[in-house]
């Protein structure tokens, strides 16, 4: 089957293609004889109710140097499209939601959006967990000074995150001396006016930040354990963390099936849970990574699985 298919993303001449997901994507979708265009955020407009965007047709190559070519610049309208991948990094603030209504006018017109918008705008991916509080560590989601404060007090040791960021930035870890507390739930709160995280510092983190990735509701058998190196707290690859390819563990497989139902329910067909230990920390859906490492190590082809399924709706849409 033949899909012409849009992609938005960060530029693509930033990105690192032998690590890179939506590089990974991209040649799938070429494998199998997709037309691919290229989009970037400020090339999507609505003109009188009409979804747009600027776009240009991109070819890929498997390689580190001169890895893509884009075609001449055009403007067409999303509903050209059979579906749309939303591959655009958070933070997911109000450029990114605004996006999202754009690509709900494309949905009206029959474009299959990837993963769907309305669970974009509903699922930020540090509160997904919420929903699942019996698979989480301890955690506090609050403005307030005081609570943050005792939650520490019981824990003595917890992780501080901000819920609009990505690849382990802004991250504290506050220990049972608290130093630097007071100052780290001023910065995160933005003094009082911002929600932020508060977390049960999990000590299973020595054995990796598992990234283990449901593609249409199936569990995909093989993870990436990112491992924090020297003093690090966090296991993030962009924080400095090595990746491990390894199976998933019975654990791992409990806790993502048990995820999966909800995330089929909103549409979501791509998604990267982050696990340490038994308890989910993350459930992230605007652009999940760690697909080529996954595939490299597993020998499975996790893009096919997900264009096979992007096909499948597509043909069940047009019928």
């Amino acid at each position: 089957m033949s899909l012409r298919i849009a992609i938005v993303m960060d530029p693509i001449a930033n990105i690192t293609p032998y690590k890179d997901t939506s590089f990974a994507l991209c040649l799938e979708a070429q494998r199998r004889g997709y037309h691919i265009d290229y989009i970037e955020m400020q090339d999507l407009y609505i003109d009188n109710g009409v979804p747009y965007a600027k776009t240009q047709s991109l070819q890929v190559t498997d390689q580190n140097e001169d890895f893509y070519t884009l075609g001449d610049s055009k403007v067409q309208p999303l509903a050209n499209f059979d579906a749309l991948l939303m591959r655009k990094d958070p933070p997911v603030d109000d450029q990114f939601i605004y996006a999202t209504h754009i690509f709900s006018l494309a949905e009206k017109l029959g474009v299959l959006v990837v993963n769907k918008s309305q669970a974009l705008r509903d699922f930020n991916e540090k509160l997904f967990t919420a929903y699942f509080p019996e698979l989480i560590p301890d955690t506090l989601v609050t403005r307030d000074k005081a609570l943050a404060k005792a939650f520490h007090a019981k824990h003595h040791d917890i992780i501080c995150k901000p819920l609009d960021g990505m690849g382990g930035a802004s991250i504290f870890r506050i220990k049972e001396d608290a130093n630097n507390l007071g100052v780290v739930i001023e910065t995160l709160t933005h003094n009082g006016e911002k929600l932020a995280m508060f977390q049960r510092y999990l000590p299973a983190i020595k054995d990796g930040d598992k990234r283990i990735l449901i593609v249409n509701g199936e569990v995909m058998e093989y993870c990436l354990a990112r491992l924090p190196q020297g003093t690090e707290t966090r296991g993030n690859l962009a924080a400095g963390g090595v990746g491990r390819p390894q199976p998933i563990s019975d654990s791992d497989r409990a806790l993502a099936e048990n995820i999966a139902p909800t995330l089929l329910a909103h549409g979501i067909l791509f998604v990267g849970l982050d696990v340490i230990g038994d308890r989910v920390t993350e459930i992230n859906i605007t652009s999940p990574t760690c697909v080529r490492e996954i595939e490299k190590a597993s020998g499975v082809n996790i893009c096919g699985k997900l264009f096979d399924a992007i096909e499948q709706r597509v043909l069940s849409q047009a019928s």
